[in-house]
């Protein structure tokens, strides 16, 4: 009863704030409920008794990548006439889209629901260990692919946002590997007072 009674509170709260998500019209606001849609996310793999799953989804999305919107949003110019008049242009679109992926997990819901055959469960096996087996095993491949999908992503974001700009410096990896030790070491003999001398006559 207790269980049943938290599933559906986290249910409520996740859908809720998935759904002020995509309708607050500030942005901070936006990413402030997205971590309250992950956060309810990871109550319900707690309830699961997927902890693994949960403390992932709290240390990855909401200690890395919220935060990072979070950041990114406040330190944007955003101009909110455009993204209303973008949220207009398109908002049959996301109807239709949404429509027909609450559809979909209703039908998912139902089948699993009317599916009398119970998944087998190994015992004395972690949960994390079943996910390491399922894949590295099932889905190494699909694994793998995922994560060149991600290298890809951040080689291209990293060239996108590398471009030069007058006033800022840039690091040449190049030049510094070629560099001699002739040219950027000067050995001076400096006799004693000299130094003192120096600094009293710029005085």
């Amino acid at each position: 009863m207790i269980s049943s009674f938290f599933f559906y509170l986290f249910a409520a709260v996740t859908c809720l704030a998935g759904l002020m998500v995509v309708t607050a019209r500030n942005p901070v606001h936006s990413v402030l409920f997205l971590i309250l849609a992950f956060f309810n996310a990871a109550g319900l793999f707690i309830l699961l008794q997927a902890e693994f799953l949960a403390m992932l989804l709290v240390v990855v999305y909401v200690g890395a990548v919220a935060v990072l919107f979070l950041f990114v949003v406040m330190m944007l110019d955003i101009n909110f006439v455009e993204l209303r008049e973008g949220f207009q242009k398109y908002r049959t679109l996301g109807i239709v889209i949404g429509i027909i992926l609450l559809a979909e997990l209703f039908t998912t819901f139902f089948q699993l629901t009317s599916d009398s055959g119970a998944l087998p469960e190994a015992t004395g096996v972690h949960n994390t260990a079943q996910l390491g087996r399922v894949l590295y095993t099932e889905y190494v491949y699909l694994f793998q692919l995922a994560g060149l999908i991600l290298l890809v992503a951040m080689i291209g974001a990293i060239a996108l946002t590398l471009r030069s700009r007058p006033g800022v410096k840039r690091q040449n990896i190049s030049t510094q590997n070629s560099r001699r030790r002739e040219d950027t070491v000067r050995l001076a003999k400096v006799n004693s007072g000299e130094g003192a001398e120096a600094k009293e006559g710029s005085n």
